[in-house]
């Protein structure tokens, strides 16, 4: 699945960027980057219009990347699924949205679902011309009998949403979340040891809850991995000019690291990989190192360079590739 930002949502990110100052955005991306890594959330972080379009040029391209890469692996472990509605719960500028409408065409109905207005009006913006969405304003991570209700949906997605709900209440949205799902839900988390914990947990519900588990994952088993370890994969996204001047960098890309999780009801047919490479493959002359994830576990496999069939199918793998 390609990272780079559709034709679509790169023309709506240069009209808003027309007039501004990059002085100004480079200064405010900087600050609510400095403000997320404290733990503080968007309320006390995206304050306006500036805010959020400093948000956008920085981060949205990452995450738009992150969830285009979990749609991927769906589409692949589910290939006949076609939804026709989507719920972005926690959706941001939308750039799950955009990722979203990229692998399944068959999208017709999308709902939003954010507490910020500067993030929703940007959201709007941006996708105006080429989508329409219905926009809720509440918070994800209310779970009084009185929270906003979650429209059903075929395709359910939280990206980079759970880190905004206090952790007594994340089991609480995942349930709301699922109970919202009519075929796949996805779940994308900054790839951190927090953001894997974060999908462990939402994993262990989900199972509970007679989820099937498309992706990443080989099994259902518990997760075999143990800290330090973590379960995390990486994108690779380019940079544009503007995004390289707001983040002060001069490299033309940059990889983002990623957590995920797709559940699938019962009803959608597919099934999970048989085994999943858990790091980036190590090649050497003799051949070439592998650690997976299988239905037996972990495993480390070694391919021999004269295993002349077998080498060159371990040639094309890549961190994050089912096997």
């Amino acid at each position: 699945m390609a990272s780079e930002l559709p034709p679509g949502l790169r023309v709506a990110l240069e009209r808003e960027l027309t007039g501004v100052s990059r002085r100004d955005l480079a200064g405010r991306a900087a600050a609510t980057s400095r403000a997320y890594r404290s733990g503080r959330g968007s309320a006390g972080v995206i304050r306006g219009r500036d805010d959020a379009l400093a948000y956008a040029l920085t981060r949205l391209p990452a995450t738009f990347a992150a969830c285009a890469a979990a749609f991927g692996e769906a589409q692949a472990r589910a290939p006949g699924f076609a939804p026709a509605s989507l719920l972005d719960a926690g959706c941001g500028p939308g750039g799950g949205t955009w990722a979203a409408r990229e692998v399944w065409p068959s999208i017709a109905r999308v709902d939003w679902l954010d507490a910020s207005t500067p993030f929703l009006d940007l959201a709007q913006r941006l996708s105006a011309g080429t989508f329409e969405a219905r926009i809720t304003r509440g918070d994800l991570g209310a779970t009084a009998p009185s929270a906003t209700a979650l429209s059903a949906a075929d395709l359910v997605l939280a990206s980079y949403a759970l880190a905004e709900v206090a952790p007594a209440q994340q089991l609480q949205v995942i349930d709301r979340l699922w109970d919202a799902t009519l075929g796949l839900l996805v779940l994308a988390e900054p790839g951190t040891p927090a953001g894997y914990a974060r999908i462990l947990a939402a994993r262990d519900a989900l199972l509970a809850r007679g989820a099937n588990l498309l992706a990443p994952c080989a099994h259902a088993a518990p997760c075999p991995l143990a800290a330090p370890d973590w379960c995390h994969f990486a994108v690779r996204l380019p940079r544009s000019r503007d995004h390289k001047a707001a983040k002060g960098v001069d490299a033309p890309f940059e990889d983002e690291p990623y957590a995920y999780l797709v559940a699938a009801r019962p009803g959608v047919a597919g099934g999970p990989a048989p085994a999943r490479v858990l790091a980036q493959p190590r090649a050497g002359k003799p051949g070439i190192d592998l650690k997976l994830c299988t239905p037996d576990g972990l495993e480390r496999r070694f391919v021999p360079r004269r295993d002349k069939a077998a080498h060159a199918v371990a040639r094309r793998l890549d961190w994050g590739d089912a096997l």
